[in-house]
């Protein structure tokens, strides 16, 4: 949780590694993939609604959710941050964060292994739901 935090807090620096030119459409389309990015991360925070927890075992009291964003992946939460931060990144045209979203997006990816071992734990049909639901998008 503390990698986790120290990431985001590194992405929000304003450091430029190396100037790129991108066109504009491209550049603009970054805004795009962060709007769906935000959409599909609300959805998925008022799915989970008080089942919402900032770690990574189940909760006591949990269903397993197997609809909505959860129908496109096993991790939207992780999912919405990581395109959030490749759009805004891409819109930003910043070397620098697109690397930051790429240490991301493997500190997510361990990170969800782990909480699937709990997952198949906790709910013995979540081995079904793993192998017909991506991980991220």
């Amino acid at each position: 949780m503390g990698v986790q935090l120290l990431l985001i807090a590194a992405y929000m620096l304003p450091l430029k590694l190396y100037e790129i030119q991108l066109p504009e459409w491209l550049r603009y389309s970054g805004l795009f993939i962060l709007s769906l990015a935000v959409v599909f991360g609300v959805v998925a925070v008022l799915q989970l609604n008080r089942k919402l927890s900032p770690f990574p075992s189940p909760v006591a009291d949990g269903k397993l959710i197997t609809t909505g964003a959860f129908r496109f992946s096993r991790h939207p939460m992780y999912t919405a941050l990581l395109f959030s931060g490749f759009g805004y990144a891409l819109y930003n045209i910043s070397l620098y964060q697109l690397l930051i979203t790429g240490f991301l997006f493997l500190l997510f990816y361990y990170k969800s292994d782990y909480e699937e071992i709990l997952l198949m734990r906790k709910y013995p049909e979540y081995n079904t739901y793993k192998k017909s639901t991506r991980r991220f998008i």
